[in-house]
């Protein structure tokens, strides 16, 4: 798989960047030759992280850039920071004689743009498409090109922004445009360009196939609720299964948001975007595994036929809940998922979902918490999510807290009632619902950048879906 981003011919000319700290700047600005290094001195360029200039040759054109690092003995190197080279650096193609793989995603990474909604044909993950050759051509142009090693995996690197870039667009699409039906249609286009089989199941159809509290929650929405299932693989290989919540839009149901709260809530599916885009890098790359995706996919509205505080809902599970809040939907619909999936069970259940307001308090929206009882699992997730700059932070699954989740008339509350502890609340209620699978994490993700950083720009971000492709490509290798 190529992208037209990344450039492999060797033998095209490339403007070299070079990455330089306050150790290595001296040295280098010693051999530019004399006109780049007259302007550097000129411009005043001093090597802090993210900061670049663009030397010029004695015509006039551009003989390299240079950018600002971190030095070695930085705490915290930004794997990242080259991402903002794309949006700083005029069209042309440009090469970066230590660039690996993380240099690359993060080059295509920094590269995203949704201009979905601005002028005419509009595209978006970096990348632009139409029928007029010269348009084309004019693209190409402009582009902001990466020329990169010989040991560079381009194929790899492509497929995983391709991956995170179709999140991206997802979450950023609005609720009027990106509906249940549309979630449902995405899937569908992924899982025959990856030769997996699909089952939508729809509307009343739901209550037939037991899933009654998808049913509830997206009943009072003119567009119908669904549950996707997407099977790939052998059937004797390891069972995975992803889960996400795929809230369309989230009104807060009968316990109606406020308006401030409402603005993002196109991205309460950005669970279901992480999961849509970590099987997509999954199957891929064809990795030894059996995946399952499962995506609830509802609009959270209001009308007549609103599910209520107070109400008593059936699970796929069998276990009765007693509705606190209305407002606190996808658990709901995450529980008749997970349910599903743990019937096979499973050598590993993972879900994503923006679920707890509780966990940005925490934790800030860059870095999603992870709850689970598999320590060896936890583990790799702490070490991968550092190694592949998706960062994540373990919570625990605090058992006494589960007595927060008591009713007095249902076998559970979906919520604890009170201002304490609501991500790991959260966790204990889906906890419930996954019992025969051998493992199982859950991610509270944020789904939103809400300020740019290097190969992050604002907007839409499935969470975890890097991480959870670089676990499942280390344990389970194609």
């Amino acid at each position: 798989m190529s992208h037209p981003l990344i450039e492999t011919d060797r033998s095209q000319h490339a403007i070299p960047v070079h990455l330089v700290d306050k150790k290595s700047w001296p040295a280098l600005a010693a051999t530019l030759p004399s006109p780049a290094a007259a302007f550097a001195k000129a411009k005043g360029f001093s090597p802090r992280p993210g900061e670049h200039c663009i030397l010029p040759d004695e015509t006039g054109a551009i003989a390299c850039v240079v950018f600002g690092i971190e030095g070695a003995s930085a705490r915290h190197r930004d794997s990242f920071l080259v991402g903002k080279l794309p949006k700083l650096l005029p069209g042309g193609l440009y090469t970066i004689p230590e660039a690996d793989a993380q240099t690359a995603l993060a080059w295509l990474l920094g590269s995203y743009a949704f201009d979905r909604y601005r002028g005419k044909g509009g595209a978006t993950s970096g990348e632009k498409s139409g029928e007029d050759g010269d348009k084309n051509h004019d693209m190409h142009d402009k582009a902001v090109r990466l020329l990169v090693p010989e040991d560079v995996d381009t194929g790899e690197v492509a497929r995983i922004a391709r991956a995170v870039c179709l999140g991206r667009d997802l979450i950023n699409t609005p609720a009027n445009d990106l509906g249940p039906e549309q979630i449902a249609a995405v899937a569908t286009e992924l899982a025959h360009r990856h030769g997996a089989l699909i089952r939508v199941i729809e509307g009343d159809e739901l209550l037939v196939q037991n899933f009654p509290m998808i049913h509830a929650v997206g009943r009072a929405s003119p567009r119908a609720p669904r549950l996707i299932d997407i099977t790939w693989g052998r059937d004797d290989a390891p069972k995975v299964t992803l889960v996400g919540k795929g809230v369309a839009f989230d009104t807060g149901g009968l316990n109606v948001k406020p308006g401030s709260s409402m603005t993002l809530m196109k991205k309460d599916m950005g669970g279901a975007a992480a999961a849509i885009a970590a099987a997509d890098m999954i199957m891929g790359a064809g990795l030894n595994l059996r995946l399952r995706l499962l995506v609830p996919a509802v609009e959270n509205a209001i009308d007549g036929s609103a599910f209520r505080p107070g109400d008593i809902l059936d699970s796929r599970k069998g276990l009765t809940v007693e509705i606190g809040n209305t407002d606190a939907e996808g658990r709901l619909i995450l529980a008749d998922a997970l349910a599903l999936a743990d019937e096979e069970e499973p050598d590993l259940v993972i879900d994503f979902a923006t679920l707890t307001g509780s966990a940005r308090v925490a934790l800030g929206p860059d870095l999603p918490p992870f709850m689970t009882d598999d320590d060896a699992l936890a583990a790799d997730l702490d070490r991968l999510g550092e190694a592949v700059n998706d960062p994540v932070w373990r919570l625990p699954l605090w058992r006494p807290y589960e007595a927060m989740l008591r009713s007095k008339i249902a076998d559970i509350n979906h919520i604890s009632g009170g201002s304490f502890a609501g991500s790991i609340t959260a966790a204990l209620f889906l906890r419930r619902f996954v019992e025969k699978a051998k493992s199982h994490v859950h991610f509270d993700i944020y789904g939103w950048v809400p300020s740019a950083r290097p190969g992050r720009p604002e907007g839409g971000e499935p969470q975890a879906a890097r991480l959870v492709y670089a676990l499942l490509g280390e344990r389970y290798p194609a």
